[in-house]
């Protein structure tokens, strides 16, 4: 019991504990902040990637549109609803039904 009270009043022990203390709970970066700054680090890196992935698809849909006449046709067709003078263009919209309450 002796050894136990020498050992509680050892000051670098208690030191060291109000160090791990202060640094797991009362800093400016303890545990808490370090976790919330890794789940927005991952959310940052996955849209990083779409983003990316988005613009290596926009560059490719860039070179299409230079150098290929019918993708030029294409997006003229489904985009801005153009035709030939010979064709005859229906658009087709799905419709919700009306929900009923019972």
């Amino acid at each position: 019991m002796e050894r136990f009270i020498k050992t509680i009043k050892n000051k670098y022990l208690i030191a060291g504990i109000a160090f791990v203390v202060w640094m797991l709970f009362f800093d400016r970066y303890d545990v808490a902040t370090q976790v919330s700054f890794q789940q927005e680090k991952g959310k940052l890196e996955a849209e990083k990637a779409y983003y990316t992935a988005e613009t290596e698809k926009i560059g490719v849909s860039i070179k299409d549109v230079q150098f290929n006449q019918s993708e030029i046709q294409r997006i003229a067709r489904e985009k801005y609803k153009m035709k030939k003078s010979s064709e005859d263009i229906y658009i087709i919209t799905e419709v919700e039904a009306p929900k009923t309450s019972e």
